[in-house]
């Protein structure tokens, strides 16, 4: 079978690197199960201590893949998406992620769950839920607006608009914009240097920085899931989604 996660375990740090470029590491289902189980065994591995997510250093993840999304019926408890998303949301050990070209949609909104977020010129982030006839999720609705003012998060989340690493950087939601070609090291070394801290007091440190709105992101994960598979259902999302799968295998 294809390998769609590629693992990596070098001093203390655990990679996990999107491998499926011919659909631009659009996230499926086996996507979402892979990054679950390696995120799990990540937590009980004590030679672990921070975990590297990047895919390369011209593409993150393209999103969800719609082909893939079109044949749910709805986002229960046990669907690997939503298990993956609260997988990381309570994830204990720091997490950078290094995004370069594509990161739309869970591409994105995966960065306000990251500790360190690295970014190449070249980044193009986007969340087009709205124009898809969807709704925001992975409690964007309620961490995005803490971020970047709530202005800003309806621009982002109504009219879905591209905007690049710099722009991003400039609005708290990257730590670095690096060339793309430096990328991947960069981030590589920053998340060298959290593995090389004190376990214990990194590990504390992160809860203590999310322990406000811990409660309150579980909750919001579920609810934006909830709507989210009603407007999937949706005459709004068949359609749209269908447009664009018919424009993409043009």
């Amino acid at each position: 079978m294809e390998q769609v996660i590629k693992r990596h375990c070098q001093e203390g740090v655990l990679t996990l690197t999107l491998t499926r470029p011919e659909k631009r590491n659009a996230l499926n289902t086996r996507m979402y199960q892979e990054l679950t189980l390696s995120l799990q065994g990540a937590k009980e591995d004590e030679a672990i201590r921070v975990v590297l997510l990047q895919g390369d250093e011209h593409c993150f993840t393209a999103g969800n893949d719609l082909a893939d999304f079109l044949g749910k019926e709805s986002l229960g408890e046990d669907d690997p998406i939503l298990t993956f998303l609260h997988t990381l949301a309570d994830f204990p050990k720091p997490v950078v992620v290094a995004a370069a070209g594509p990161a739309v949609g869970i591409g994105t909104t995966l960065l306000l769950h990251c500790d360190l977020v690295c970014l190449a010129d070249n980044a193009r982030l986007c969340l087009p839920f709205v124009d898809l006839g969807l709704v925001p999720e992975f409690a964007s609705s309620l961490l995005l607006p803490r971020a970047v003012g709530h202005l800003r998060a309806s621009e982002l989340l109504l009219l879905g608009v591209p905007f690049g690493a710099a722009e991003a950087q400039a609005m708290g939601l990257a730590n670095r914009v690096v060339p793309a070609t430096e990328l991947l090291a960069t981030a590589r070394a920053l998340a060298t240097a959290l593995a090389a801290k004190p376990p214990r007091a990194l590990q504390q440190s992160k809860a203590l920085l999310k322990q406000e709105l811990r409660q309150a992101v579980h909750f919001t994960i579920d609810m934006e899931a909830r709507a989210f598979a009603l407007a999937l259902q949706g005459e709004e999302a068949q359609q749209r989604i269908a447009s664009r799968l018919a424009r993409s295998s043009q």
